[in-house]
Formats: structure tokens, sequence, C-alpha cells
């Protein structure tokens, strides 16, 4: 029989309040720097693209700058692409696979799409290596109107002008073991329900959105990423975490329904990329090179299909 965790905050059955909240907050420690990692990384960017400031998130005394990275020569007929990263903060090569990205591979497509990059949608997350923000609230389940998360309010209004406008966006995820071990375990207890066990899937998935799949896009991403690093398979039913697999590597959510960052930008291609670090068959490096893989193949499509 499976050992089902107790988490060490709440009582079973109880959602959690202001003083549960606190005591999470409260043992959150900081384990990395924004500023070093990535706002020193876009400086440079500014000698070849436009890098603007899109708001800012303040939690108590933290002030976070929202960065953005966005092409030099926007051009009105060619088409606009949104890639993020970073909405969990733990994921890390989502962040570094979106800077990379832009300071290796980016100035490739100046003249044949726009491009806009958040690279680090939840700085406060990202220094505690945390899926949630500050007010333990998930950021990607937060993409809804009226957002109680900042982060998800301020990107979508950052990429509102040019709703319906989007033709593709590339949101930077992973799938951890600490997803397991760690974060399904604490937003049961959160909001007092039964946490119940899934499995991790050993590889590189694609989430697409169910109402819109674009299985011809997802395939030439899990094609280009196989060459970087292993692809998921699905486990004994079918499935990957709970969700049947509707095409190698590739699953299908209810984007908009979930609240999930790939559904703000109404684009015909989108994507939710999800590497999987703790492989025993991959390396933190692959994982980054697997983002970029990712982000290369799709743009690489859009060019060609239209």
């Amino acid at each position: 029989m499976a050992v089902i965790p107790f988490y060490p905050i709440g009582t079973p059955g109880q959602a959690w309040g202001a003083a549960e909240i606190a005591l999470w907050r409260s043992q959150q420690i900081r384990q990395r720097s924004y500023a070093d990692d990535v706002l020193a990384v876009i400086e440079p960017l500014r000698q070849r693209f436009d890098v603007v400031q899109y708001g800012q998130v303040v939690y108590g005394a933290e002030r976070f700058p929202l960065m953005a990275v966005r092409s030099r020569d926007w051009q009105p007929s060619s088409p606009n692409v949104l890639i993020t990263g970073g909405v969990h903060g733990y994921e890390t090569s989502g962040v570094q696979g979106a800077l990379r990205f832009l300071a290796e591979y980016a100035q490739a497509y100046a003249g044949r799409v726009n491009l806009l990059v958040a690279p680090c949608v939840s700085p406060w997350a990202y220094e505690r290596v945390q899926r949630w923000n500050f007010d333990a609230i998930d950021p990607n389940r937060s993409f809804k109107p009226a957002s109680r998360a900042q982060e998800c309010a301020t990107l979508m209004d950052l990429i509102a002008p040019l709703h319906g406008k989007w033709a593709m966006h590339l949101d930077l995820h992973e799938t951890t073991e600490t997803d397991e071990s760690e974060f399904r375990p604490a937003v049961a207890a959160r909001d007092g329900k039964a946490f119940e066990p899934g499995q991790i899937p050993d590889g590189f998935y694609a989430v697409c959105d169910a109402a819109n799949p674009q299985l011809e896009f997802q395939s030439a991403i899990i094609e280009a990423v196989k060459r970087v690093t292993h692809i998921a398979d699905a486990d004994e039913n079918g499935a990957m975490i709970g969700s049947p697999a509707i095409a190698p590597g590739v699953i299908a959510y209810e984007l908009q329904a979930l609240g999930l960052c790939a559904s703000i930008s109404g684009a015909r291609y989108c994507t939710t990329t999800e590497v999987y670090p703790d492989s025993p068959r991959t390396t933190p490096e692959q994982c980054i090179e697997a983002q970029m893989a990712a982000l290369c193949a799709g743009l690489d499509f859009l060019i060609k299909n239209g």
C-alpha cells in the first residue's frame, strides 16, 4: 500500500487560512538571485532588441521588475510570437532556455517573425525555487480575468493590445519529482483535499489546447526535441499525468478553463513544453537545449506553414 504523505502545514480536510499561508511563506528561503540570473543576462540584449519593463510585482519590501525582450524592427506584416518562461519559478530550464534562445538564436529570425519574450514571469518564485507565488497562488492556474496573481495580471496587460493577433505562443515548463513529493501534496493541503498520488512521465512532452490541438505543429516540436533528449512514453493506460496521449509525447488540456498561461494569447499555434530534469537519462544542460530546440522548431514550422 502506498504511503500518503501528510503535508506539515494545516489540518487535513481544512483549507488554509491566513495563518497557514503565512507559515508556508516563512519557510520559503531565497536560494538564487533574479537580478544576477535574469536581469544581468537581459542587459546585453539591449544591443539587438528592445528591452521593456512591463510592470513589477511587489511583495512586502521586495520589488521585482518584470522584463520583456521585443524584436527591434517589429513588422506589421510578420507573424507575432509570444514566448514565456518561468511562470513556475522553480522550472529552471524554461527561464534559461528563453534567455539563451535570445542570446544565440533569436536574431536569426529577425525580419521573419516578431518576437516578444517574457523569460521569467514569476521572479519571487524563481528566487525561492517555488511553484507558487508569495500568496500561495499557482500562477499557471490564474491566467483569468481579474486574476489575484500579480504576475498573471501584468503579463495579460502586456499582451492584450495584440490579443487575437498572435500567431504562436510557446510556454516553457518542466515537470519534476518535486511535483509529486512537494507541490501536489501542498496544493491538496492548501485546498483541504486528499492527496492522490500520481506518476511523473520520464521525458519531454507537450501540452496542447484540447480545443485547438494543431497536432502537426506539436509533432514538429517533438521531432526536434527527440534529437536532444528523450520523449516521455504514455503509461499502461495510454496516458501521461492522467491525461490521454493524443499523439506521441502530446497530451491535451482545456487551457482557458484551467487558467493556463498558454491560453492567454489566442494564438493559432500554442504549446506548453514540459522537460523532465530529474531523469537519469538527461542533464540540466540537455533540458535547456530541449527548450531551445522546441522554440526553433515552432518558429520554423510557423515560417514554413504560416
